[in-house]
């Protein structure tokens, strides 16, 4: 903190100097881009390459959350968490290979338009709804709350600025509410592709400084070392503390992944988010070309399977190195024990990053942040838009008309954003993990309709219905029974909430077989082509894949027993033993 108080001018500079650099950059390559049209300011006239796809993606998911929370649970627990990073490869996949032809065929502009496609009106009308009020008043929220929150923990700008943390965190809430809603509301998806593009460079560069940092701090500490001292000190004590492992037991306790639920419960998971989740998949329909589009989501799971090294290892460096560790027990012994692992990681950087590159750190993080804030307004202000008041309200306005009210309620929604994030600390203290539960009741109902119409062109028009009433009924008799492994032999620790999805929706996919079959409906699902881009696939594709897939097997092999780490449950220091 001391260092970034005596060189607090510096580092103001080199901050704002990134982060204009991305507007002025974002603004010029969209200066000459049609605005006013819709499918222009919704879907950036379907012009994306595929690197901008790719990068996008990446900074859509990447909130300020994940690089607290998993480097917070791989201190806590274990290399488990990598597989919310690896795990993708598998669903961007089947992303490319098989929806984004099925979207891009048909032109789908949101992905409730599809289910008016493949269902009816009433269909689509009802998700839209539901999501964009999620969108709206969850969401969005959360995440400016959550980002101003992990800004403040890194860079202490509440001391610099002589507050309370309180003000600080409302006063960031509306510096990036603003400044997030400048790109989604003015600039449209292009200014938010470009912007994340540019970002996502910064964040690869940036986040992989902290773990090769990180190793050299703690070669430093332990031996007076550098980097491969600082890996060799962790290979040491591997076999008494247990955290290379990536593979979990099957009863593992939350916040760490079952082994099981890799290629079950996440595998459903993720299709949701990265096939079926609008301010996801919104990239990837805005692709030039289906080959630009499969080469965006194959790079981003490259890109992802980046991500254990700066969401991941920081976490487990921070576990080992004895400063910090010092710190977290006087944080205990302090009576600071509530949300105590999502310091590890902005312990790590104050202590690692020198103070010549926190200007251009702290750029980057701002923009990751913004990223997954005005990604979702976007995308909330589409389906707005084109799902509800072009098809339910005025089904006759005007492209400029539409344009318009998507400005109208992104700036709506961007102030309620605002008004609410500044209220979010009222909560308790699990209001993220609360709203990520909620989140879903919508991720079976959703994918399984979308999937389903892909698969089974004669079921009824009303089964996305009958499976969200279904699926609300089970999920939720799930989370308020809170099972324990216990009934199926196992440990006394609550089952995973993924191993619900997992059992539940095959069962969805053999009704909507069975309804396919025995209830077929008058008329099939007709899926046209309307022309709407090059549906030519990627030449490379395939070669890639296999790549990809080798990547996945590598990775898992290195942190499992059989590679660099030792079977077992994760162990803590003494003096922590009583936090974890």
């Amino acid at each position: 903190m001391e260092n970034i108080l005596n060189h607090l001018p510096f580092i103001v500079i080199t901050f704002l100097f990134f982060t204009v650099m991305v507007a002025v950059i974002s603004a010029l390559k969209t200066k000459d881009d049609n605005l006013e049209s819709a499918e222009g300011y919704f879907l950036a006239s379907r012009s994306l390459p595929g690197v901008v796809i790719a990068g996008s993606l990446l900074l859509t998911n990447l909130s300020a959350e994940q690089l607290t929370g998993l480097n917070g649970q791989s201190w806590k627990t274990n290399m488990g968490a990598i597989a919310w990073e690896v795990g993708s490869m598998f669903t961007l996949l089947i992303l490319a290979f098989w929806l984004l032809p099925t979207y891009l065929k048909i032109g789908t502009t949101t992905i409730p338009n599809m289910m008016e496609v493949c269902y009816d009106k009433s269909t689509k009308t009802m998700f839209s709804a539901v999501i964009v009020v999620m969108y709206s008043i969850l969401n969005l929220p959360v995440i400016l709350y959550s980002g101003a929150l992990v800004f403040e923990n890194i860079f202490g700008m509440s001391q610099i600025f002589g507050m309370s943390q309180v003000s600080m965190i409302a006063i960031l809430c509306v510096i990036i509410g603003i400044v997030g809603g400048c790109y989604a509301i003015f600039g449209g998806l292009k200014a938010v592709a470009v912007s994340d593009t540019i970002n996502g460079i910064g964040l690869i560069i940036g986040g992989l400084m902290i773990p090769f940092l990180g190793f050299a701090a703690l070669g430093a500490e332990t031996n007076g070392g550098g980097i491969m001292d600082g890996i060799q000190y962790i290979l040491a004590n591997e076999p008494t503390y247990h955290k290379l492992s990536a593979v979990n037991a099957w009863d593992a306790a939350e916040p760490q992944v079952a082994w099981p639920l890799i290629i079950t419960g996440m595998l459903f998971n993720n299709i949701y988010w990265w096939g079926c989740n609008q301010s996801f998949v919104q990239r990837a329909l805005a692709a030039k070309s289906l080959a630009e589009g499969q080469k965006g989501a194959i790079l981003c799971g490259f890109l992802k399977c980046l991500g254990p090294l700066y969401l991941v290892i920081p976490g487990i460096i921070a576990f080992y190195m004895p400063s910090i560790q010092e710190r977290m027990a006087s944080l205990l012994e302090a009576g600071t024990a509530v949300g105590l692992m999502d310091q590890a990681y902005p312990m790590l950087v104050s202590r690692v990053v020198p103070w010549p590159i926190m200007g251009f750190f702290a750029a980057v993080l701002f923009g990751a942040i913004l990223s997954s804030f005005n990604s979702v307004l976007n995308s909330a202000s589409t389906m707005f838009t084109l799902d509800l008041y072009r098809s339910v309200i005025n089904p006759k306005a005007s492209d400029q008309q539409c344009v318009k009210v998507g400005k109208i309620y992104g700036t709506i929604a961007g102030v309620i954003a605002i008004c609410v994030s500044t209220q979010v600390y009222r909560a308790s203290s699990g209001i993220t993990t609360f709203l990520n539960s909620l989140a879903q009741f919508l991720s079976v109902p959703v994918m399984a309709a979308i999937c389903g119409a892909i698969l089974f062109h004669n079921i009824p028009k009303w089964t996305p219905k009958f499976i969200t009433v279904l699926h609300v009924v089970i999920y939720g008799a799930f989370l308020l029974a809170k099972p324990t492994y216990a009934v199926l032999g196992g440990s006394t620790e609550p089952i995973h909430y993924l191993y619900c999805i997992a059992v539940e929706t095959p069962i969805v996919f053999i009704i909507m077989w069975a309804l396919n079959k025995f209830a077929p409906r008058k008329e099939a699902i007709v899926m046209n082509d309307v022309g709407a881009v090059d549906l030519t696939p990627w030449k490379y594709r395939v070669p890639l894949t296999i790549v990809g897939l080798i990547v996945v097997v590598v990775v898992y092999f290195i942190f499992s027993p059989l590679g660099i780490a030792s079977a077992g449950e994760p162990v803590v220091h003494a003096s922590l033993a009583g936090l974890m």
